[in-house]
C-alpha cells in the first residue's frame, strides 16, 4: 500500500498516483494521520460496492451497541438486521424511508 499526502493528492492529482502501481489501495493521510483509502475498482464493482456497503454498516451497527452499552453484536445478529431491513424495504416498493435507531 502507498501513501500519498492529502495536500500533494489535492495539488497534484493525477500526477501524485502515477507513482503507484495499478490495482494497488493508496492511503491519503494528512497532518493528523491517515484520512481515505483509495481503493482500486475492478472486477465486479457491483459486488465490491455491496461489500463496502455491509462493511459500513456492520461498523456503524457494531458502534450503536457500544455506544448503547449492550453486548458485543455478532455478524448473525447483524446479517439478521440487514435482511430485516431488506424484507421491510421489499414490502414498501423499495421506496427509502428514514427509520429511527433502535437503542437497547
Amino acid at each position: 500500500m502507498r501513501q500519498v499526502s492529502l495536500r500533494e493528492f489535492r495539488t497534484r492529482g493525477a500526477k501524485a498516483l502515477e507513482a503507484v502501481p495499478r490495482g494497488e489501495t493508496v492511503l491519503l493521510a494528512g497532518q493528523q494521520g491517515p484520512a481515505f483509502f483509495l481503493v482500486p475498482a475492478m472486477g465486479d464493482i457491483a459486488a465490491q460496492d455491496m461489500d463496502l456497503r455491509r462493511a459500513m454498516a456492520r461498523a456503524s451497527l457494531r458502534e450503536s451497541a457500544v455506544a448503547a452499552a449492550a453486548f458485543p453484536i455478532t455478524d448473525e445478529e447483524i446479517e439478521r438486521e440487514i435482511q430485516a431491513v431488506r424484507a421491510e424495504r421489499a414490502t414498501r416498493g423499495g421506496k427509502r424511508v428514514e427509520r429511527k435507531k433502535k437503542i437497547a
